[in-house]
């Protein structure tokens, strides 16, 4: 914190959802097509559509590892410790993961201005719900109720949660954005994901979803595609599920370690193939927790897609992109590659606290910035975020 004469703005931190999140507002008829506890050998789980989820392993959270307790293994294991080793340490579940007092305070010792908030649990559910969309809706209908209860949309100019919203029903999210909008949301967020509607699966950015984007577009929200549960098949290469990475006590590495950047990349460059800026140019994207070593190859494919196209474009895809989407690496990632592509003004940092994948503690990131100059480094860590969290009516 000393190494900063400013508070910065956190925009990946997350809750772990309160037991009832799912549930507090979700009619008791229509829980078993959403979601229920359940015990299995003494354990707590969620049954989500009528199915035992692992998800995670303690869906309660408590208790639970540290942040950044993966920390070490994510900047390449020097110690050269199993995954495993790694989450051995637990502890009770800490009143700033549910708490948006506690959180403040923690804000404030961290150095951090304000922080966009995310669901943890939340993140994971439209997929294994996907084929109801009757309990999709109902689902994160309730479950945006609790959120506003518990958190608040806005809480005092330092917290902004964002509300989760699917196009699984585009008349369903309009509703919904326009409900989030009067409680002063200035975020939302869903999935990189192409939603499975009752015509069929469908890109977010087909026209079909305009009446959504056009609400977007009008009310100048900013709407964060965020890593989660985006239904990736490992085609027969590993076996397909979220927490399906364990076999038999063992690890080994396979290609779901690729899916969350496969589906962003995927959700991405979509929106640039099917001109969503075009249409709607007021529209701002953010991209959390997805990580960023695609952007060159999608970078590459935009301007080759261009030149087989002449014409296709309005104007330079590349720059029609960095225009409309915001980038936030992984920590680990080369954040110099990623202003090199973008641009400082459209790179934001976010530590992912308090997940075991992200920073023990969120200014850890500011030494990977060192290098940049000092009107660079603000951009990155407050005034990207700050834009964005301003409503920008078209």
């Amino acid at each position: 914190m000393s190494e900063l004469d400013y508070l910065a703005f956190d925009a990946d931190n997350h809750y772990y959802e309160a037991l009832d999140a799912f549930t507090r507002h979700v009619d008791p008829k229509m829980q078993p097509r959403c979601v229920q506890w359940c015990e299995v050998n003494g354990r707590k789980y969620h049954v989500v559509g009528g199915v035992v989820s692992h998800a995670v392993v303690n869906p309660t959270f408590d208790p639970v590892a540290r942040p950044g307790a993966m920390h070490d293994y994510f900047r390449g294991n020097p110690e050269g410790k199993q995954p495993w080793e790694f989450l051995a340490e637990r502890e009770r579940t800490p009143s700033e993961y549910r708490n948006r007092d506690a959180r403040v305070a923690r804000l404030d010792e961290f150095g951090l201005e304000s922080v966009w908030l995310f669901p943890t649990l939340g993140m994971l559910y439209e997929e294994l719900l996907k084929h109801d969309i009757e309990a999709v809706t109902t689902l994160f209908t309730g479950f945006n109720r609790w959120l506003d209860e518990d958190w608040g949309f806005n809480y005092n100019g330092r917290i902004f949660a964002a509300p989760y919203l699917s196009l699984a029903d585009v008349d369903w999210a309009t509703r919904e954005l326009e409900w989030a909008l009067d409680r002063d949301a200035r975020v939302v967020v869903m999935r990189p994901a192409a939603p499975h509607t009752r015509d069929g699966q469908r890109a977010v950015s087909d026209p079909a979803f305009d009446p959504f984007w056009a609400r977007v577009n009008e009310a100048g929200i900013t709407v964060v595609c965020h890593a989660g549960d985006s239904g990736y098949s490992s085609n027969g290469y590993a076996i397909d599920g979220f927490a399906a990475g364990f076999s038999g006590g063992g690890w080994r590495p396979n290609v779901k370690s690729f899916h969350i950047e496969r589906a962003a990349y995927d959700f991405l460059i979509t929106l640039a193939f099917d001109k969503l800026f075009d249409r709607f140019p007021n529209v701002r994207v953010a991209s959390v927790e997805n990580g960023s070593d695609f952007l060159r190859d999608l970078f590459k494919k935009l301007r080759s897609t261009d030149h087989k196209m002449p014409g296709y474009f309005t104007e330079d895809a590349t720059e029609t992109f960095r225009r409309n989407v915001w980038i936030n690496p992984f920590w680990e990632d080369d954040v110099h590659e990623v202003v090199d592509l973008m641009g400082p003004d459209r790179v934001i940092f976010g530590s992912d606290w308090p997940h075991i994948e992200g920073m023990p503690r969120p200014l850890d990131y500011v030494s990977e910035l060192k290098a940049f100059p000092a009107d660079a480094q603000r951009l990155i860590l407050r005034d990207n975020a700050r834009e964005l969290t301003s409503l920008r009516p078209a």
